[in-house]
């Protein structure tokens, strides 16, 4: 006050040994500043209804089966609690800048995550599955190896633009195995590759929950289980720079797989 005093060059308290009282400077400023420090006080108290009320937009870039299978069954249950948060899901199959495209957070197998990054577990570990209809191997031998799979037709998973299809991963023993396989479909989509490989035109490689009912009641048949181990789950992931929000930490920790 004694500095706001001399700025002036107005006395604004009047003090005394037993009281301080407003001078008629005082009580003009006091006059002036009451409305605003009404309106600060009521702005402190919505930014703090903010803290117990989380809002706001959230944007992650997801692959579709993540999306489907583990953030969706989240955000239905939790979002009707919290209607002031809005979550804006973006499919995309390719590793996406998350600042460039003003995304929030991505979701990603493990592996695919940058080591500078925060990363939130949001699943279990991972098996694929190459698999077939019935119809495809009465037409076609059975694949034995990765390697087999250049003769065969293959549905593959379009990636992006600067990266191409979807190089197939194997594992055996230490070894890994990449193949490239061709065929005469493509799709950034997994359940039109899902379904191309229903109606025989191919094998796909799909995650192995993905395919789990068809192949439990015969539409698919599975081959090379063998080759196909466990990888790291999908991750929730982000800079590690970045200040989570209210809205943001509580997706977050809902997302959290726990075992």
């Amino acid at each position: 006050m004694r500095r706001l005093e001399g700025r002036l060059g107005l006395r604004l308290l009047q003090r005394t040994t037993r009281s301080v009282s407003p001078t008629e400077a005082g009580t003009r400023l006091l006059d002036t500043l009451a409305p605003a420090l009404s309106n600060l006080d009521e702005t402190l108290a919505e930014l703090t209804g903010l803290r117990d009320k989380p809002s706001g937009t959230i944007r992650i870039t997801s692959v579709e089966h993540a999306a489907e299978a583990y953030v969706y069954p989240v955000l239905r249950t939790l979002l009707p609690s919290y209607p002031d948060i809005r979550v804006e899901i973006v499919l995309d199959y390719g590793l996406v800048d998350l600042a460039a495209e003003r995304f929030d957070a991505g979701i990603r197998l493990g592996e695919h995550v940058d080591k500078d990054m925060i990363a939130v577990r949001i699943s279990p570990d991972m098996r694929q599955a190459v698999v077939g209809a019935p119809d495809y191997f009465a037409r076609h031998s059975t694949p034995r190896t990765p390697q087999d799979l250049v003769t065969h037709a293959c549905i593959n998973l379009w990636l992006s633009e600067s990266r191409g299809h979807y190089v197939w991963e194997f594992g055996k023993g230490g070894r890994e195995v990449k193949v490239r396989v061709n065929g005469p479909l493509a799709f950034n989509d997994i359940a039109m590759m899902r379904s191309a490989a229903l109606d025989g035109l191919g094998l796909v490689n799909l995650p192995q929950d993905y395919v789990a009912p068809y192949l439990a009641d015969g539409s698919l048949v599975r081959v090379l289980l063998d080759w196909c181990q466990p990888r790291p789950g999908y991750h929730l992931y982000y800079p590690s720079r970045r200040q989570p929000t209210p809205a943001f930490a509580l997706v977050a920790n809902a997302l959290r797989y726990r075992t």
